[in-house]
């Protein structure tokens, strides 16, 4: 797991097969992780997390299977989504997805209480075996949600991982042990920066600022889209409108004086988003992490970021980011751009938040649990 606070550890850890999808060639039981989610393969934190994992699980020998709620997964579980009314046959249903596997990693299902049936049915399965507890966010860090007493629930037999030190303090405080594992994010791709331009129509010399997010409160577009009026630049939203946001981004977008472009056109990858793009906007009010932060750093873009409480944390590394308050010293790089702040950037990315840094620290995380060779599960 690494050294509290730096998200890396130290040492190497031998490289795997590559790979993705259900076991292949008969894997033995042992070496099996299985990853457990509402949601998988969207384009949502916990998703994207989720698949840096499991990759980094395979880096190290480790086939892995996934298992969802909704989305596109190995094994999809009908009432393990968000917000779902699980039906009785829940239990069986988890038993027969996670049947064969060493361990298990529990993906914010046990984290934020939006299904507590099938958290409830998870930890009573999971009773006594290994699984790792993996913390993106927690009910009181939600204004809706509040203190859960009793929550999240905790086993001798499991670790619990958090995506940031906030986190991990505040389990300290509530008596759970858990370790910090900071995401890890794989070379992004050069990506086609005047092709997705003209897909767009972005006009020649204007400014583009992305927004690679979903559209829910917490992400704050009014705060993008004012930096985008402010620089009269155009204004790239790519995710969905989800949690009820969608009457309040139409609103929105009619009453912004900015270009607006909505979603990804087909045929178009993030790696083109990032390219395409002159700046990125993450204006934020709270992240359990922030994935734009390292993907900017690694595509060498500069970056606004609103002042959430981990984005400090992971500014303490040595980035160097823009107020999304104020659009002034974003556009005085913009007219005068300084490669070196984007050359340092990239290197703390890359140097801390790279595949490679996420697999040595699951790798010191299996070998501190006696998980190197986990047994089969129940």
């Amino acid at each position: 797991m690494g050294r509290e606070g730096s998200g890396e550890p130290q040492g190497g850890a031998p490289v795997g097969r590559e790979g993705s999808g259900e076991p292949q060639g008969g894997a033995p039981v042992n070496r099996v992780v299985g990853i457990v989610s509402f949601r998988l393969g969207g384009p949502d934190g916990v998703s994207v997390v989720a698949g840096h994992w499991a990759e980094a699980f395979r880096r190290l020998g480790l086939a892995v299977r996934t298992v969802a709620g909704a989305g596109r997964a190995d094994r999809l579980v009908p009432g393990l989504d968000m917000d779902a009314t699980p039906g009785p046959d829940l239990p069986g249903r988890l038993a027969e997805a996670l049947d064969g596997t060493g361990l298990v990693v529990v993906e914010n299902v046990c984290s934020l209480p939006r299904n507590p049936a099938a958290a409830a049915a998870l930890a009573a399965l999971l009773a006594g075996r290994p699984a790792i507890l993996h913390h993106h966010d927690l009910p009181w860090q939600r204004q809706e949600l509040g203190e859960c007493p009793g929550w999240p629930p905790d086993d001798p037999a499991w670790a619990h991982v958090t995506i940031n030190e906030l986190s991990r303090g505040q389990l300290a405080d509530r008596g759970i042990t858990a370790t910090t594992v900071y995401g890890g994010f794989p070379a992004p791709g050069p990506g086609r920066r005047e092709l997705a331009r003209e897909r767009l129509g972005v006009p020649p010399g204007r400014w583009l600022l992305l927004q690679p997010t979903r559209a829910i409160p917490r992400k704050n577009v009014p705060a993008g889209l004012a930096m985008a009026e402010a620089l009269a630049a155009d204004y790239w939203l790519t995710g969905p409108a989800e949690d009820g946001y969608a009457a309040e981004l139409d609103h929105l977008l009619a009453a912004t004086t900015a270009s607006v472009h909505r979603r990804i056109p087909g045929g178009l990858t993030m790696d083109d988003a990032y390219a395409a793009c002159d700046a990125v906007v993450f204006p934020s009010t709270w992240e359990g992490f922030g994935a734009p932060l390292v993907e900017a750093s690694l595509h060498r873009r500069p970056l606004v970021v609103g002042d959430y409480p981990v984005a400090a944390e992971l500014a303490a590394f040595g980035f160097r980011w823009f107020p999304a308050d104020d659009p002034t010293p974003l556009k005085a790089f913009l007219d005068h751009p300084d490669p070196d702040l984007l050359a340092a950037n990239h290197e703390i990315a890359r140097r801390h938040f790279s595949m490679d840094a996420l697999t040595r620290q699951l790798a010191a995380l299996l070998d501190s649990a006696g998980w190197d060779n986990p047994p089969p599960g129940g």
